[in-house]
């Protein structure tokens, strides 16, 4: 891989490790508010109302201008997210706004592989980010754990530095330096001289063309699969993040440092499984994953039959592991035809809307279900049967489109079918 490549991953990692480690800044937060517990799953509701409100925009901004330019901005909107949580603004509303230069940052990030690397090494490519963002979610969880233990925290704030008197607002600082890393990586990220379109001002106009992009990718029939796939993982890993904090303080006796914590280990499985995928399984033989979705939610409610640390560390990680697995495949096959059709900003723009519409409505029910007092086994039952069963059902979609075309041949035709 080309120097440049490595500059791209480098400015993911930060970026993405800022991201987590908020989240639990976040949660400490609106525990020091003393805020409803059904706040807690709706932070990544707010998170993500940018993608989705915005993903007409986006794609078409990112477009528009050079990859490292669109990046550097959106790593600023986060800075200001930052600022705004330490400022004391609502954590929820703050959160929002990082999203919003989250939603501006993720179409350039994914964009500029599919226009500084040949098609061949998207899966490969797709690897090393899936793998480092993960890796950045591991520490990003581990390193906001660590910083609100009791000892930890003790030691930051006896430094007694100006205006930082609370946990929250120390972890805010340490994220919002980590952003800065990030954007100073942005500045060096290469430039790929690909012809960019000049934004349309118009709104309306900017809609229809994302609608129609939208339409687009949903009739193309590997487009279709691929991204009934990633939008149903983004999804339910989106609330299997939080019914994971709930599960290891009430079924693991673990206090919040170590249930966020708990957050590390199952992201270890993914990085794992990304990093087998890129090696194992070519652009064309993507669609051979689709029964490790299956599997995997099948084994998300043995969760309900452990009480032991030791037990679920290994079970975390063979669930992250198996949605790592064939979360890579489909990813870069989604990332081809979305550039073959569309172009690349636009073909991630739309991904984002469906993947973060799932995780939207998936947290707001995960929500309701915790005001509701549902018991968090029922939730767990539920949850691995309705993604075992949604796989199922895109796995015979795939299956009836392959007994009438030749899916491989289809593959490598640039031509919209």
């Amino acid at each position: 891989m080309p120097l440049g490549f490595y500059i791209i991953m480098a400015a993911q990692f930060f970026s993405a490790l800022a991201d987590n480690a908020l989240l639990a800044a976040a949660i400490v937060v609106l525990r020091d508010m003393d805020a409803p517990a059904s706040y807690v799953p709706l932070l990544k509701t707010f998170f993500v109302v940018s993608y989705v409100v915005l993903a007409a925009f986006v794609g078409a901004f990112a477009d528009s201008m050079p990859k490292w330019r669109v990046m550097f901005i959106s790593n600023s909107i986060k800075i200001l997210g930052c600022a705004m949580m330490f400022a004391g603004v609502h954590p929820l509303v703050a959160y929002a706004v990082v999203g919003l230069g989250a939603a501006a940052y993720s179409p350039a990030k994914y964009g500029i592989l599919t226009e500084y690397l040949p098609h061949r090494l998207l899966v490969v490519a797709n690897g090393w980010i899936e793998g480092l963002t993960v890796a950045a979610i591991v520490l990003g969880f581990a390193l906001g754990g660590a910083l609100i233990e009791p000892a930890m925290m003790k030691n930051l704030l006896a430094f007694d530095l100006p205006f930082i008197n609370t946990e929250g607002r120390m972890v805010i600082v340490i994220v919002c330096l980590i952003y800065i890393v990030a954007a100073l990586f942005n500045l060096k990220v290469p430039d790929t001289g690909v012809d960019h379109k000049p934004l349309k001002k118009n709104p309306l106009y900017l809609a229809h063309e994302f609608g129609h992009c939208l339409k687009l990718l949903w009739q193309d029939r590997l487009g279709r699969i691929s991204l009934a796939v990633t939008t149903l993982f983004w999804g339910a890993g989106a609330t299997m993040q939080f019914i994971l904090i709930d599960w290891a303080k009430d079924v693991l006796h673990l206090d919040l440092s170590k249930s966020i914590m708990m957050q590390a280990v199952v992201a270890a499985g993914v990085a794992v499984g990304a990093i087998l995928a890129a090696r194992l399984v070519s652009l064309k033989g993507a669609f051979r994953v689709i029964p490790i979705g299956i599997v995997m939610g099948l084994v998300i409610p043995v969760m309900n039959g452990v009480d032991s640390l030791w037990i679920a560390i290994p079970l975390l990680i063979l669930i992250g592991g198996l949605s790592g697995f064939f979360l890579v495949p489909m990813n870069a096959l989604l990332q081809h035809r979305g550039h073959i059709l569309m172009g690349a900003g636009h073909s991630i723009a739309v991904q984002n809307f469906n993947e973060n519409l799932a995780i939207l409505i998936m947290t707001t029910l995960y929500a309701v279900m915790i005001k509701g007092e549902i018991a968090l086994s029922w939730a767990l039952t539920l949850f691995g049967l309705f993604i075992s069963g949604a796989m199922s059902l895109i796995l015979w979609h795939h299956r009836s489109n392959q007994r009438r075309f030749d899916d491989t041949a289809y593959l490598d035709d640039t031509h919209r079918h």
